[in-house]
Protein backbone atom coordinates (compact mmCIF):
# COMPACT_ATOMS: atom_id res chain seq x y z
CA UNK A 1 0.00 0.00 0.00
CA UNK A 2 1.38 3.23 -1.16
CA UNK A 3 1.65 5.52 2.22
CA UNK A 4 0.66 8.72 0.94
CA UNK A 5 -2.41 7.29 -0.38
CA UNK A 6 -3.44 5.40 2.31
CA UNK A 7 -2.36 8.08 5.13
CA UNK A 8 -4.10 11.01 2.85
CA UNK A 9 -7.68 8.44 4.08
CA UNK A 10 -6.80 8.39 7.72
CA UNK A 11 -8.01 11.96 9.13
CA UNK A 12 -6.26 11.47 11.95
CA UNK A 13 -3.14 10.67 9.82
CA UNK A 14 -2.14 7.20 11.17
CA UNK A 15 1.13 5.53 9.30
CA UNK A 16 -0.84 2.83 8.41
CA UNK A 17 1.72 0.90 6.25
CA UNK A 18 4.09 0.85 8.62
CA UNK A 19 1.39 -0.59 11.09
CA UNK A 20 0.27 -3.08 9.23
CA UNK A 21 3.79 -4.30 8.63
CA UNK A 22 4.69 -4.08 12.11
CA UNK A 23 1.23 -6.47 12.97
CA UNK A 24 2.56 -8.27 10.33
CA UNK A 25 5.76 -8.96 11.54
CA UNK A 26 3.84 -9.98 15.04
CA UNK A 27 5.54 -6.97 16.50
CA UNK A 28 1.81 -5.39 18.30
CA UNK A 29 3.68 -3.17 21.03
CA UNK A 30 5.22 -1.38 17.76
CA UNK A 31 1.95 -1.18 16.19
CA UNK A 32 0.37 0.21 18.82
CA UNK A 33 3.30 2.71 19.47
CA UNK A 34 2.68 3.81 15.87
CA UNK A 35 -0.92 3.92 16.02
CA UNK A 36 -1.03 5.89 19.25
CA UNK A 37 1.41 8.61 17.88
CA UNK A 38 -1.77 9.77 15.90
CA UNK A 39 -4.89 8.51 17.65
CA UNK A 40 -5.35 7.17 21.32
CA UNK A 41 -8.48 5.42 20.32
CA UNK A 42 -7.28 2.78 18.58
CA UNK A 43 -9.93 0.02 20.20
CA UNK A 44 -12.83 3.17 19.54
CA UNK A 45 -11.87 3.78 16.12
CA UNK A 46 -11.28 0.09 15.04
CA UNK A 47 -15.15 -0.44 15.96
CA UNK A 48 -16.73 2.92 14.78
CA UNK A 49 -14.57 4.40 12.07
CA UNK A 50 -16.24 4.33 8.42
CA UNK A 51 -12.60 2.60 6.87
CA UNK A 52 -14.56 1.48 3.62
CA UNK A 53 -15.21 5.27 2.71
CA UNK A 54 -11.54 6.63 3.82
CA UNK A 55 -8.85 4.67 4.39
CA UNK A 56 -9.88 1.15 3.19
CA UNK A 57 -11.03 2.78 0.15
CA UNK A 58 -7.31 4.21 -0.95
CA UNK A 59 -5.86 0.63 -0.19
CA UNK A 60 -4.55 -0.29 -3.81
CA UNK A 61 -5.31 -4.01 -3.30
CA UNK A 62 -9.07 -2.94 -3.52
CA UNK A 63 -8.32 -2.12 -7.38
CA UNK A 64 -8.22 -6.16 -7.74
CA UNK A 65 -8.91 -7.63 -4.63
CA UNK A 66 -10.69 -6.88 -1.64
CA UNK A 67 -9.11 -4.20 0.76
CA UNK A 68 -6.65 -5.34 3.51
CA UNK A 69 -9.13 -4.93 6.62
CA UNK A 70 -7.02 -2.09 7.97
CA UNK A 71 -9.82 -1.18 10.99
CA UNK A 72 -9.98 -4.72 11.91
CA UNK A 73 -6.52 -4.68 12.56
CA UNK A 74 -6.54 -1.34 14.29
CA UNK A 75 -8.70 -2.97 16.42
CA UNK A 76 -7.09 -5.76 17.18
CA UNK A 77 -3.67 -3.92 17.92
CA UNK A 78 -5.78 -1.85 20.49
CA UNK A 79 -7.46 -4.59 21.92
CA UNK A 80 -4.37 -6.71 22.23
CA UNK A 81 -2.41 -4.14 23.63
CA UNK A 82 -4.69 -3.15 26.67
CA UNK A 83 -4.20 -7.24 27.31
CA UNK A 84 -0.94 -6.51 27.54
CA UNK A 85 -0.89 -3.60 29.55
CA UNK A 86 0.59 -0.93 27.17
CA UNK A 87 0.41 2.39 27.61
CA UNK A 88 0.02 4.77 25.27
CA UNK A 89 2.95 7.24 25.16
CA UNK A 90 3.56 9.98 27.89
CA UNK A 91 3.28 13.66 29.18
CA UNK A 92 5.72 15.50 27.49
CA UNK A 93 8.10 18.34 29.53
CA UNK A 94 6.11 20.63 31.01
CA UNK A 95 5.91 24.59 28.84
CA UNK A 96 3.80 26.19 31.05
CA UNK A 97 0.71 26.52 29.62
CA UNK A 98 -2.72 25.72 30.52
CA UNK A 99 -5.66 24.82 28.06
CA UNK A 100 -9.09 23.90 28.98
CA UNK A 101 -10.99 21.66 26.80
CA UNK A 102 -14.91 22.17 27.42
CA UNK A 103 -16.56 18.51 26.44
CA UNK A 104 -15.15 15.14 26.11
CA UNK A 105 -16.40 13.81 22.92
CA UNK A 106 -14.00 12.31 20.43
CA UNK A 107 -12.66 15.62 19.51
CA UNK A 108 -12.10 16.91 23.10
CA UNK A 109 -10.23 13.85 24.10
CA UNK A 110 -7.59 14.12 20.83
CA UNK A 111 -7.23 17.96 21.33
CA UNK A 112 -6.30 17.09 25.31
CA UNK A 113 -4.04 14.30 24.29
CA UNK A 114 -1.96 15.66 22.20
CA UNK A 115 -1.07 18.51 23.73
CA UNK A 116 -0.37 17.23 27.04
CA UNK A 117 1.87 14.86 24.89
CA UNK A 118 3.33 18.39 23.81
CA UNK A 119 3.63 19.49 27.27
CA UNK A 120 0.61 21.37 28.47
CA UNK A 121 -1.08 20.96 31.32
CA UNK A 122 -4.73 20.23 29.99
CA UNK A 123 -8.31 20.32 31.99
CA UNK A 124 -11.08 18.55 30.63
CA UNK A 125 -14.85 19.86 31.33
CA UNK A 126 -17.35 17.49 30.81
CA UNK A 127 -21.02 18.34 31.56
CA UNK A 128 -22.33 14.50 32.11
CA UNK A 129 -21.26 12.29 35.05
CA UNK A 130 -19.33 10.39 32.61
CA UNK A 131 -16.62 11.06 29.95
CA UNK A 132 -16.19 10.57 26.48
CA UNK A 133 -19.29 12.13 24.94
CA UNK A 134 -20.91 10.45 22.13
CA UNK A 135 -18.52 7.74 22.48
CA UNK A 136 -20.16 7.25 25.89
CA UNK A 137 -24.11 7.78 25.65
CA UNK A 138 -24.37 7.83 21.76
CA UNK A 139 -23.36 4.66 20.58
CA UNK A 140 -24.45 1.18 21.62
CA UNK A 141 -22.98 -0.95 24.08
CA UNK A 142 -23.06 -3.86 21.55
CA UNK A 143 -21.21 -1.76 19.08
CA UNK A 144 -18.01 0.15 21.33
CA UNK A 145 -18.87 -1.20 24.83
CA UNK A 146 -18.39 1.63 27.81
CA UNK A 147 -15.78 -0.65 29.19
CA UNK A 148 -13.19 0.17 26.05
CA UNK A 149 -14.63 3.58 25.96
CA UNK A 150 -13.32 3.86 30.11
CA UNK A 151 -10.05 2.27 29.19
CA UNK A 152 -9.54 4.49 26.76
CA UNK A 153 -9.59 7.70 28.72
CA UNK A 154 -7.54 6.19 31.33
CA UNK A 155 -5.33 6.04 28.94
CA UNK A 156 -5.43 9.90 28.81
CA UNK A 157 -5.74 10.48 32.48
CA UNK A 158 -2.05 8.65 32.72
CA UNK A 159 -0.68 11.19 30.18
CA UNK A 160 -1.78 14.07 33.32
CA UNK A 161 -4.81 15.26 31.81
CA UNK A 162 -7.64 16.24 34.34
CA UNK A 163 -11.25 15.48 33.76
CA UNK A 164 -13.55 17.27 35.35
CA UNK A 165 -17.07 15.50 35.66
CA UNK A 166 -20.71 17.80 36.04
CA UNK A 167 -19.22 20.97 34.90
CA UNK A 168 -21.27 22.41 32.48
CA UNK A 169 -19.71 25.47 30.96
CA UNK A 170 -22.04 28.18 30.43
CA UNK A 171 -23.62 27.77 33.69
CA UNK A 172 -21.28 27.07 36.34
CA UNK A 173 -18.36 28.54 34.63
CA UNK A 174 -18.82 31.54 31.74
CA UNK A 175 -16.03 31.16 28.78
CA UNK A 176 -14.22 34.29 29.61
CA UNK A 177 -14.27 33.22 33.40
CA UNK A 178 -11.85 30.29 32.07
CA UNK A 179 -9.52 33.05 31.36
CA UNK A 180 -9.76 35.50 34.25
CA UNK A 181 -10.74 33.16 37.02
CA UNK A 182 -9.13 29.69 36.35
CA UNK A 183 -6.07 31.34 34.76
CA UNK A 184 -6.22 29.34 31.34
CA UNK A 185 -4.22 30.14 28.34
CA UNK A 186 -6.83 28.78 25.72
CA UNK A 187 -9.69 27.23 25.59
CA UNK A 188 -11.15 24.41 22.97
CA UNK A 189 -15.04 23.88 22.43
CA UNK A 190 -15.66 20.26 21.38
CA UNK A 191 -19.07 19.93 22.76
CA UNK A 192 -20.65 18.43 19.87
CA UNK A 193 -24.13 18.22 18.65
CA UNK A 194 -26.25 16.65 20.39
CA UNK A 195 -29.24 18.61 20.46
CA UNK A 196 -32.46 16.90 19.22
CA UNK A 197 -33.91 17.51 15.78
CA UNK A 198 -37.65 16.49 15.46
CA UNK A 199 -40.18 17.50 12.80
CA UNK A 200 -43.22 19.45 12.41
CA UNK A 201 -45.62 16.08 12.09
CA UNK A 202 -49.11 16.17 13.34
CA UNK A 203 -49.11 14.14 16.82
CA UNK A 204 -44.92 14.39 17.14
CA UNK A 205 -46.23 15.29 20.94
CA UNK A 206 -47.37 11.78 21.43
CA UNK A 207 -46.58 9.29 24.17
CA UNK A 208 -43.89 6.92 23.01
CA UNK A 209 -42.04 9.83 20.68
CA UNK A 210 -38.46 9.83 21.22
CA UNK A 211 -35.33 11.61 19.74
CA UNK A 212 -32.89 9.18 18.73
CA UNK A 213 -30.20 11.08 21.51
CA UNK A 214 -32.62 10.42 24.04
CA UNK A 215 -33.14 6.68 23.74
CA UNK A 216 -29.38 5.99 22.70
CA UNK A 217 -28.59 7.62 26.30
CA UNK A 218 -31.81 6.13 28.45
CA UNK A 219 -30.33 2.69 26.74
CA UNK A 220 -26.51 2.91 27.25
CA UNK A 221 -25.72 5.47 29.59
CA UNK A 222 -28.76 5.11 31.83
CA UNK A 223 -28.61 1.32 31.40
CA UNK A 224 -31.85 0.51 30.84
CA UNK A 225 -30.58 -2.75 29.39
CA UNK A 226 -30.42 -3.78 32.83
CA UNK A 227 -33.83 -3.34 34.47
CA UNK A 228 -34.55 -3.67 36.74
CA UNK A 229 -31.03 -3.63 38.35
CA UNK A 230 -30.94 -0.08 36.97
CA UNK A 231 -33.36 2.86 38.48
CA UNK A 232 -33.52 3.85 34.17
CA UNK A 233 -37.00 1.97 33.18
CA UNK A 234 -36.41 0.58 29.97
CA UNK A 235 -37.44 1.89 26.61
CA UNK A 236 -38.77 -0.79 25.31
CA UNK A 237 -41.58 -1.15 22.70
CA UNK A 238 -43.78 -4.20 21.19
CA UNK A 239 -43.34 -2.53 17.61
CA UNK A 240 -41.07 0.09 16.91
CA UNK A 241 -40.24 2.64 14.01
CA UNK A 242 -37.34 4.66 13.66
CA UNK A 243 -37.25 7.37 10.89
CA UNK A 244 -33.87 7.97 9.44
CA UNK A 245 -30.82 6.26 7.09
CA UNK A 246 -28.24 7.36 9.17
CA UNK A 247 -25.69 5.13 11.45
CA UNK A 248 -27.61 6.87 14.24
CA UNK A 249 -31.01 5.38 12.97
CA UNK A 250 -29.14 1.84 12.84
CA UNK A 251 -28.10 1.88 15.92
CA UNK A 252 -31.69 2.90 17.26
CA UNK A 253 -32.93 0.01 15.02
CA UNK A 254 -30.62 -2.54 16.72
CA UNK A 255 -31.04 -1.14 19.98
CA UNK A 256 -35.08 -1.59 19.64
CA UNK A 257 -34.38 -5.63 19.13
CA UNK A 258 -32.28 -5.97 21.83
CA UNK A 259 -34.70 -4.12 24.38
CA UNK A 260 -37.40 -6.96 23.20
CA UNK A 261 -39.29 -5.42 20.18
CA UNK A 262 -40.92 -8.19 18.36
CA UNK A 263 -40.77 -5.87 14.95
CA UNK A 264 -38.70 -3.07 13.99
CA UNK A 265 -39.12 -0.80 11.15
CA UNK A 266 -36.36 1.45 9.51
CA UNK A 267 -38.61 4.09 7.79
CA UNK A 268 -36.04 5.84 5.40
CA UNK A 269 -37.21 8.71 2.63
CA UNK A 270 -34.55 7.40 -0.08
CA UNK A 271 -33.39 3.71 -1.39
CA UNK A 272 -31.41 1.76 0.66
CA UNK A 273 -28.82 2.05 -2.05
CA UNK A 274 -28.29 5.67 -0.84
CA UNK A 275 -28.84 5.33 3.06
CA UNK A 276 -25.80 6.98 4.47
CA UNK A 277 -25.34 4.40 7.14
CA UNK A 278 -22.23 1.98 7.16
CA UNK A 279 -23.20 -0.76 4.25
CA UNK A 280 -21.68 -3.38 7.11
CA UNK A 281 -24.10 -1.71 9.56
CA UNK A 282 -27.34 -2.00 7.19
CA UNK A 283 -26.40 -5.79 6.64
CA UNK A 284 -26.30 -6.40 10.79
CA UNK A 285 -29.51 -4.62 11.45
CA UNK A 286 -31.08 -6.85 8.69
CA UNK A 287 -29.56 -9.87 10.03
CA UNK A 288 -31.01 -9.15 13.20
CA UNK A 289 -34.82 -8.66 11.91
CA UNK A 290 -35.03 -4.89 11.41
CA UNK A 291 -37.30 -4.35 8.58
CA UNK A 292 -36.09 -1.74 5.88
CA UNK A 293 -39.23 0.62 4.53
CA UNK A 294 -37.14 2.56 1.79
CA UNK A 295 -38.50 5.49 -0.25
CA UNK A 296 -41.19 5.88 2.69
CA UNK A 297 -41.70 9.61 5.08
CA UNK A 298 -43.71 10.33 7.98
CA UNK A 299 -46.76 12.29 7.42
CA UNK A 300 -48.91 11.86 11.21
CA UNK A 301 -48.53 9.72 14.17
CA UNK A 302 -52.11 8.40 15.53
CA UNK A 303 -52.27 8.29 19.01
CA UNK A 304 -55.08 6.79 21.20
CA UNK A 305 -57.10 8.53 24.32
CA UNK A 306 -54.38 8.12 26.41
CA UNK A 307 -52.18 9.87 23.92
CA UNK A 308 -50.34 6.78 23.26
CA UNK A 309 -48.62 6.15 19.70
CA UNK A 310 -50.73 3.32 17.96
CA UNK A 311 -50.01 4.10 14.29
CA UNK A 312 -47.61 5.61 11.71
CA UNK A 313 -48.80 7.19 8.82
CA UNK A 314 -46.65 7.38 6.02
CA UNK A 315 -46.26 8.16 2.44
CA UNK A 316 -44.82 6.67 -0.67
CA UNK A 317 -41.80 8.24 -1.94
CA UNK A 318 -39.87 8.96 -5.27
CA UNK A 319 -37.09 10.36 -5.81
CA UNK A 320 -36.64 13.51 -8.17
CA UNK A 321 -33.74 15.03 -9.52
CA UNK A 322 -30.60 15.50 -7.27
CA UNK A 323 -30.64 18.70 -4.74
CA UNK A 324 -27.83 20.26 -2.81
CA UNK A 325 -26.21 17.36 -1.50
CA UNK A 326 -25.80 15.85 -4.55
CA UNK A 327 -28.36 12.81 -3.81
CA UNK A 328 -31.66 12.51 -5.50
CA UNK A 329 -34.36 14.40 -3.67
CA UNK A 330 -37.22 12.49 -2.39
CA UNK A 331 -40.89 13.39 -3.58
CA UNK A 332 -44.33 12.12 -2.11
CA UNK A 333 -46.27 10.15 -4.15
CA UNK A 334 -50.14 11.59 -3.77
CA UNK A 335 -52.67 9.36 -2.60
CA UNK A 336 -49.77 6.59 -1.28
CA UNK A 337 -50.49 7.27 2.42
CA UNK A 338 -50.06 3.72 4.18
CA UNK A 339 -49.66 2.93 8.30
CA UNK A 340 -47.54 0.89 10.40
CA UNK A 341 -49.72 -0.20 13.82
CA UNK A 342 -46.68 1.00 16.11
CA UNK A 343 -45.90 1.90 19.67
CA UNK A 344 -42.60 3.74 20.00
CA UNK A 345 -41.44 5.50 17.38
CA UNK A 346 -37.87 7.13 17.48
CA UNK A 347 -36.69 9.96 15.20
CA UNK A 348 -32.90 10.05 13.90
CA UNK A 349 -33.08 12.96 11.51
CA UNK A 350 -30.72 15.02 12.63
CA UNK A 351 -29.24 16.98 15.24
CA UNK A 352 -28.00 20.68 16.68
CA UNK A 353 -25.84 22.12 18.98
CA UNK A 354 -26.71 22.92 22.48
CA UNK A 355 -26.84 26.75 22.41
CA UNK A 356 -26.08 27.22 25.57
CA UNK A 357 -22.26 28.02 25.51
CA UNK A 358 -22.70 30.09 22.48
CA UNK A 359 -25.83 32.50 23.73
CA UNK A 360 -23.28 32.87 26.60
CA UNK A 361 -20.01 33.93 25.01
CA UNK A 362 -19.89 36.96 23.91
CA UNK A 363 -17.67 37.20 20.58
CA UNK A 364 -18.41 33.54 19.93
CA UNK A 365 -19.64 33.64 15.97
CA UNK A 366 -22.08 31.00 14.87
CA UNK A 367 -23.73 30.12 11.71
CA UNK A 368 -27.49 30.40 10.90
CA UNK A 369 -27.61 26.35 12.50
CA UNK A 370 -26.20 27.29 15.33
CA UNK A 371 -22.89 25.64 14.81
CA UNK A 372 -19.49 28.05 16.34
CA UNK A 373 -17.58 29.38 12.94
CA UNK A 374 -14.25 27.73 13.05
CA UNK A 375 -11.13 27.82 11.04
CA UNK A 376 -11.70 24.33 9.05
CA UNK A 377 -7.74 24.20 9.17
CA UNK A 378 -6.60 25.80 12.68
CA UNK A 379 -10.01 25.62 14.73
CA UNK A 380 -9.64 29.15 15.67
CA UNK A 381 -12.87 30.69 16.26
CA UNK A 382 -13.54 34.64 16.04
CA UNK A 383 -12.68 34.90 19.89
CA UNK A 384 -9.17 35.03 21.05
CA UNK A 385 -7.62 32.25 22.30
CA UNK A 386 -11.00 30.66 21.52
CA UNK A 387 -10.83 27.41 19.40
CA UNK A 388 -13.14 24.67 18.07
CA UNK A 389 -13.73 21.62 16.53
CA UNK A 390 -15.58 18.28 15.53
CA UNK A 391 -19.91 18.32 15.37
CA UNK A 392 -20.01 21.91 17.21
CA UNK A 393 -18.47 22.91 14.07
CA UNK A 394 -19.43 20.98 11.15
CA UNK A 395 -23.20 19.48 12.45
CA UNK A 396 -23.18 15.38 13.11
CA UNK A 397 -20.27 13.59 11.18
CA UNK A 398 -17.93 10.79 12.11
CA UNK A 399 -15.92 10.25 15.07
CA UNK A 400 -12.57 10.11 13.59
CA UNK A 401 -13.38 13.65 11.57
CA UNK A 402 -13.99 15.18 14.72
CA UNK A 403 -10.64 13.80 15.92
CA UNK A 404 -8.84 14.95 12.75
CA UNK A 405 -10.47 18.62 13.84
CA UNK A 406 -8.95 18.15 17.28
CA UNK A 407 -5.69 17.30 16.15
CA UNK A 408 -5.26 20.30 13.86
CA UNK A 409 -6.41 22.50 16.44
CA UNK A 410 -3.95 21.15 18.98
CA UNK A 411 -1.17 22.00 16.25
CA UNK A 412 -2.51 25.20 15.84
CA UNK A 413 -3.08 26.10 20.19
CA UNK A 414 0.37 25.06 20.14
CA UNK A 415 1.59 27.29 17.25
CA UNK A 416 0.11 30.11 19.18
CA UNK A 417 1.37 29.34 23.01
CA UNK A 418 4.86 28.40 22.31
CA UNK A 419 5.76 29.83 18.86
CA UNK A 420 5.94 26.03 17.79
CA UNK A 421 3.65 23.04 16.18
CA UNK A 422 3.52 20.24 18.93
Amino acid sequence: MPESAVRGGCPVGIDIPTFVRQVAQGDVAAAYHTITLSNLLPSVCGRVCPQESQCEKRCTLAVRFEPVAIGRIERFVGDEAARLGLTAGECGRSNGHRVAVVGSGPAGLTVAADLARSGFAVTVFEALHTAGGVLAYGIPEFRLPKAIVEREIANLERLGVEIRLNQVIGCIYEMDELFTDLGFDAVFVGTGAGLPTLPGVPGINSIGVYSANEYLTRSKLMRADRFPDSDTPPVRGRFVAVIGGGNTAIDAARTAMRLGADRTYLVYRRSCAEMPARAEEVRHAEEEGVELVPLSAPVAIRANNSRRVVALTCSRMRLADADASGRRRPVPIANSEFSLAVDTIVFAVGQGANPLLQSSTPGLRTNTHGYIVANPVTGATGKPRVFAGGDVVTGGATVISAMGAGRRAAHAICALLTGKEG
